[in-house]
């Protein structure tokens, strides 16, 4: 399990050197996820250390939002002057993941209509 711990922490890194190397404007973590993605489809598995280590990573993640809470609460008035572009922004955004995601699924359906 610490092997596949380091293997999702070294991707991380790659991609965190990636993005830095290349001037990127992608988070580091999000290129190294890419990393660790195509790494799993060359060995078309998940291996079953790295599906523990990963869950134990998972079960803990409610703690990564403590920080984002703090900052919200931080610059709860900066927020506050700029509530109606960032309330367009979220609408927005949200209409078109939907639309996005709808669009994708008629596409990816379309071939198994039949069955």
């Amino acid at each position: 399990m610490i092997g596949y711990l380091t293997l999702i922490f070294t991707c991380q890194l790659l991609g965190e050197l990636t993005v830095r190397l290349l001037g990127l404007p992608l988070p580091g973590p999000v290129v190294g996820m890419v990393l660790l993605f195509i790494f799993l489809l060359l060995r078309k598995s998940v291996p079953e250390g790295l599906d523990q280590a990963s869950g134990g990573l998972l079960k803990a993640m409610s703690l990564l939002f403590v920080p984002a809470g703090t900052g919200v609460m931080l610059h709860f008035r900066a927020l506050g002057e700029a509530l109606v572009p960032l309330g367009l922004a979220l609408v927005v955004s949200t209409f078109l993941t939907i639309l996005v995601t709808a669009k994708m699924m008629q596409w990816l359906t379309k071939g198994n209509a039949d069955e």
